[in-house]
């Protein structure tokens, strides 16, 4: 009876080291719960990839004036992403401070906040009705503002919850942009009266109508010439 029993657990054990869906594969090595959808990572807004590549790191001749030779070494790069347009630090700081000032002049003209309408353009010089912009002649008053002037500065900034420190709230920095082709828009058939757009030699002549050209009688003399 024991020498029954001595196989029939070693059995057992060899079948639970080859059972699946355990985290164990066949022959007891450890591979890990099975993958399920392979995910791929999707392309960035604007960004364009730069496949991975390898080069030589030193100069690529000896030393001219000592003969020196300085060794070179590989250097592989993986795979990044970059942006599509080049741009510097400090003209993305420019951006971003653009974006806030943008912000903090629609709500000091809101009346939620400040209602200031000076920094809201409604008229034009001769008094007409155009299109609600933001005045930019008008600077933000960073110092000697009242309290509604300082709730809406206050309002694009938040308090980092560990270091305390003030900072611009990127939730809020949303924009929005409108393109404007120059080279369009001086063309005299995009003009904005419609009356300038058309000239009387953009239109076709009949060429079954008698023109008839006159002189000018400021040129004719007493003998008709």
């Amino acid at each position: 009876m024991k020498k029954l029993i001595v196989p029939i657990l070693i059995l057992i054990v060899l079948a639970s080291c080859g059972r699946r869906g355990i985290g164990i594969s066949t022959g007891g090595e450890l591979t890990g719960v099975p993958v399920g959808k392979v995910w791929n990572e999707p392309t960035p807004y604007n960004m364009v990839l730069v496949t991975r590549g390898s080069y030589r790191m030193g100069p690529g001749e000896i030393d001219s004036l000592w003969g020196m030779t300085v060794p070179t070494r590989g250097v592989s790069v993986d795979n990044f992403w970059m942006d599509e347009a080049e741009i510097t630090n400090s003209q993305y700081k420019q951006f971003v401070f653009w974006v806030r000032d943008s912000i903090i002049r629609e709500r000091l003209a809101d009346p939620a906040y400040a209602g200031d309408d000076f920094f809201r353009i409604t008229e034009d010089e001769y008094g007409e009705p155009v299109q609600p912009r933001l005045n930019w002649s008008i600077p933000i008053p960073w110092t000697r503002n009242t309290e509604e002037e300082e709730a809406a500065i206050n309002s694009v900034y938040i308090t980092h919850p560990i270091t305390k420190k003030k900072m611009l709230d990127a939730r809020q920095m949303n924009f929005r942009y409108e393109w404007f082709d120059a080279a369009e828009a001086a063309k005299r058939q995009n003009r904005l009266d419609p009356q300038e757009r058309v000239l009387n030699t953009d239109i076709a002549a009949n060429p079954d109508e008698v023109i008839m050209i006159s002189k000018d009688t400021a040129y004719i003399d007493e003998e008709g010439r």
